[in-house]
């Protein structure tokens, strides 16, 4: 009996095959078909209403200050989680006394648990929290992190970049390892400083991983909630202006009588905006590699 069946291979990935089309494929599929319906969580019977989500969606003001927001929360975290992680992969690659330290107290926040780091950040930021209980010791006023609409939103953002900063560290570190000392060698004998280096032989060394790192920043600051959610204490802020698209979605899908087909809608919508920045920094990698 031949032990090597033309089957063998399909039994093999089988069980990844069917955890994919039940948890992944299929809730996609579903997600486009109940976005042109009414459909509600308890189920039952769901009216087919074609466009009209979507037609709501684009007229909904909520909408499209939770886009605002959300592409606000992109444009800064990218740049600042791309070239921050980088400078200090650079820094901790040295090998000097302690670093190891200094390694692991940058990676520390990514193991953290989100909902905890989301409530000490909280309780360091509150109108009488640890910042504005030092601020008015001083005889300043307090600062208004958590009750101002773009002060909330700065203060989500930098709790995303400090959390992310160690994770985005741990691939450039593995990309720098790829980068042969050779390089900066007969860059450093040709004259090459330490800053000219860097632009010369790291940067184009690392420039495959900057993309990666580009495009997940991307998808996670688009995809951003927990941050939001836990500094708002799930409102969106002063009058729901702090809302990200997710929260939108989770705040019109919950409950028993929420609107999955307009939440649906609105999944979509997240979709093609986080589809939109990954192929643009594709292309330009693309570009740049030619």
């Amino acid at each position: 009996m031949r032990a090597n069946r033309w089957f063998t291979p399909w039994l093999l990935v089988l069980p990844a095959l069917v955890w994919l089309l039940a948890f992944s494929l299929w809730p996609s599929i579903n997600t486009v078909r109940l976005s042109f319906t009414n459909a509600s969580p308890l189920g039952g019977v769901s009216q087919w209403v074609g466009v009209r989500n979507f037609q709501t969606l684009l007229a909904d003001p909520q909408v499209w200050e939770a886009l605002l927001n959300s592409v606000i929360y992109m444009a800064i975290c990218l740049p600042l989680l791309t070239v921050l992680p980088l400078l200090i992969a650079v820094l901790v690659q040295q090998k000097l006394p302690g670093i190891a330290f200094f390694r692991t107290a940058y990676y520390t926040p990514v193991i953290a648990s989100a909902v905890v780091v989301g409530l000490i950040w909280n309780w360091i930021l509150d109108d009488r929290g640890v910042v504005n209980e030092i601020v008015k010791a001083l005889g300043g006023v307090g600062i208004p992190f958590l009750t101002d609409r773009w002060l909330l939103l700065v203060s989500a953002i930098s709790l995303t970049v400090w959390k992310g900063l160690g994770y985005y560290m741990i691939i450039f570190l593995a990309a720098l390892g790829n980068v042969g000392k050779d390089l900066h060698e007969a860059a450093a004998l040709d004259g090459a400083g330490a800053v000219r280096r860097f632009w010369s032989v790291t940067m184009p060394g690392v420039r495959g991983t900057m993309t990666l790192v580009g495009i997940l920043v991307c998808v996670s600051a688009l995809r951003v909630f927990s941050e939001l959610y836990i500094l708002t204490n799930g409102t969106g802020g002063p009058g729901g202006q702090d809302n990200s698209l997710v929260m939108l979605i989770q705040q019109y899908a919950r409950g028993f009588t929420g609107n999955l087909g307009y939440a649906s809608a609105l999944s979509l919508l997240l979709f093609v905006v986080t589809l939109v920045p990954m192929l643009a920094l594709a292309r330009m990698n693309s570009k740049a590699d030619k």
